[in-house]
């Protein structure tokens, strides 16, 4: 059927995406079942986990999630047994629930638990207690009896008085624990220390930016870590609490198997029993390998290649969840001996017909090169009159963080777009991970400029090869997206439309009320206050509001801490006083980050009518 851009009839609808947008939370090989978290938007994203039988194990309304660091991550872990522990999202006190039991506290009320390692029987969990100043936060022990639940005594405290922590890891005979610690004056890809103790001595092993301790051996720890320049996984021979020699690195390629620690659950590698150990190598995007003992490596053919999580071991098979260009997210089982790849939950095959693979790009800047991923508009059933010689619109997406990145994975959410004739641009603009320490340090002291320039750089270089419309380029992002999608508009010249969601217009405001873990972020990408305070004036879109004169959409949750709501209303008031078309929506009951149904198929119904009346089209219902 010949339509013009942007009319197409679409089968992802709003209710579609909402449906099919759960997010898979680690996975763990428990009996002979494996068992998975995963989200159910349709319960305003209560994070539940599952088992390979069909068994829900959670029920409602008890829902798996952490707070600490205010990102969260472990929320939930089992034994062999098939109890179940996890942090409850309410009261964030760790509970365990036997098989077919009723969940019961661990923890006394009040500090928040996340991070969650079950080792040799014992329990480990980062804690994080705000009712007091300062914070305070700890890698503790926690009695699996219940014995703790009102007696905090009880708890025994591993380390305690550091900023941050993650990673407890426990020594095969029990006797010494790693973990991974930081400042808050840095982030923890910036430096982040891996110490090891024996309860009486410790010694930081390292001090650069230090991920993922694993004891591979009573007297042996594999690491990873990027002196090179890219995260890579290091061999540390030790005695007692000491080290012996040098770190060997374990394989050199042009490859991070590592990832910002926003959250505590991530696992880049795990070692096997007989010495080889399965790492995933990013470069934009993932690959999983296996690594023998020489340091030779290859590679497992498996679907997933988006931010691949190694959760759990068993013999030769191992566990790996993630995203991936040709499938929905999921977890696999793979066997590293005989290759067999096996999808345990998820992972449907995408349709080609409507899913467009994902093009990397790669475009000049002017603080280097930007990468992207590009998908075209894609749909078997209709297609733009020839005659008209119309090129389609776009929407740039910028991802939040700012130090995060995408993948190029299969996405609904896109296909809603690309299905209906509009393209998709996905930026890592500088300051992404994905690509080495180098390219993600380019935002250090540069942002609202550097991130503003590379999205500008891919969305001209997008145009100037003729595949996009350059009059019809919409831009959109989230969080610290939403940040450079207001930026980009104050820029001006490129973007006809603007969608931020709970995006950041003000760093003083910003600053003023940052949680712990990002209390000092802004201060590496702009500079500290108060010496930096004119240039965070200068560099805020609500400053230059009033060089906005496209038309912008803003949405927002009511209960975010990470970008309150006075921070859109403070655009919107702003865009209201020039004259500027606008929208502003607030959803009740939604953080930073938005999880129910119906406040997913709103947005993206809003998002729509936004960008047909803007471009000059009606979307097909």
């Amino acid at each position: 059927m010949s339509s013009p851009f942007g009319t197409w009839t679409s089968p992802f609808t709003p209710d579609r995406i909402a449906a099919s947008s759960p997010r898979i939370d680690g996975s763990a090989f428990v009996a002979d079942e494996i068992w998975w978290g995963e989200s159910i938007p349709a319960e305003g994203g209560r994070l539940t986990v599952r088992s390979s039988t069909g068994a829900e194990i959670l029920p409602a309304p008890w829902s798996a999630r952490s707070r600490v660091h205010e990102y969260g991550g472990g929320a939930w872990t089992a034994d062999a047994d098939g109890t179940l522990y996890f942090v409850d999202a309410k009261d964030q006190r760790v509970h365990r629930m036997p098989r077919g039991g009723v969940p019961v506290p661990l923890t006394p009320p009040g500090p928040a638990h996340g991070g969650l390692r079950l080792q040799s029987g014992r329990l480990f969990a980062v804690r994080e207690d705000l009712s007091v100043s300062p914070h305070r936060r700890a890698i503790v022990e926690i009695p699996t009896d219940g014995s703790a639940s009102d007696r905090p005594a009880l708890l025994k405290t591993l380390v305690e008085g550091e900023s941050f922590y993650a990673h407890p890891a426990l020594s095969p005979d029990g006797s010494r624990a790693a973990w991974v610690e930081w400042s808050g004056d840095r982030m923890p890809w910036q430096r982040a220390s891996l110490v090891i103790s024996d309860g009486t001595a410790r010694t930081e092993l390292s001090t650069r930016a230090a991920l993922q301790p694993e004891w591979t051996a009573d007297d042996e720890i594999v690491y990873s870590d990027d002196p090179s320049g890219r995260w890579a996984l290091h061999r540390q021979r030790v005695s007692g609490a000491q080290a012996v020699g040098t770190a060997e690195q374990i394989i050199d390629d042009d490859a991070d198997t590592g990832y910002g620690l926003w959250v505590l659950g991530n696992r880049w590698y795990r070692p096997l029993a007989d010495g080889r150990v399965v790492a995933v190598r990013t470069n934009g995007r993932d690959r999983v390998v296996v690594i023998d003992p020489d340091g030779s490596a290859h590679r497992i053919p498996l679907p997933a290649d988006g931010h691949v999580s190694v959760d759990d071991v068993a013999g030769s098979r191992v566990l790996l969840s993630g995203n991936s260009s040709t499938t929905e997210p999921g977890v696999w089982c793979v066997d590293v001996d005989t290759g067999r790849v096996e999808a345990v939950a998820g992972a449907a095959p995408t349709d080609p017909a409507w899913m467009p693979p994902a093009s990397e790009v790669l475009v000049d800047g002017s603080h280097g090169p930007v990468h992207a991923f590009a998908y075209p508009p894609t749909n078997p059933s209709a297609h733009a009159p020839a005659a008209d010689d119309e090129l389609p619109p776009y929407i740039v997406l910028v991802h939040g963080g700012p130090t995060a990145h995408v993948t190029g994975a299969a996405s609904a959410a896109v296909a809603f777009w690309t299905s209906r004739g509009i393209g998709v641009l996905d930026v890592n603009y500088g300051g992404s991970t994905g690509y080495g320490r180098a390219y993600r340090e380019r935002l250090d002291g540069g942002w609202g400029v550097v991130d503003v320039d590379d999205v500008i750089a891919a969305a001209r270089g997008l145009a100037d090869a003729g595949l996009a419309d350059p009059a019809r380029i919409a831009i959109r992002g989230g969080s610290a997206g939403g940040w450079t999608v207001l930026s980009s508009l104050v820029r001006g010249g490129t973007f006809a439309a603007g969608i931020s969601r709970y995006g950041v217009v003000d760093l003083r405001m910003l600053s003023a009320h940052s949680h712990d873990f990002e209390a000092h972020y802004v201060e590496g990408l702009v500079g500290p206050l108060p010496e930096a305070e004119a240039l965070y004036v200068a560099r805020s879109p609500l400053t230059h509001a009033d060089r906005i004169d496209v038309p912008v959409l803003l949405m927002q949750g009511a209960d975010d801490r990470v970008v309150p709501p006075a921070q859109s209303e403070a655009i919107r008031d702003a865009l209201a006083t020039s004259g500027v078309e606008h929208e502003y929506v607030l959803y009740p009951g939604e953080g930073h980050g938005f999880r129910s149904s119906e406040t997913i198929i709103d947005a993206l119904e809003r998002e729509l009518a936004f960008l047909g009346r803007v471009f000059g089209f009606t979307p097909a219902r």
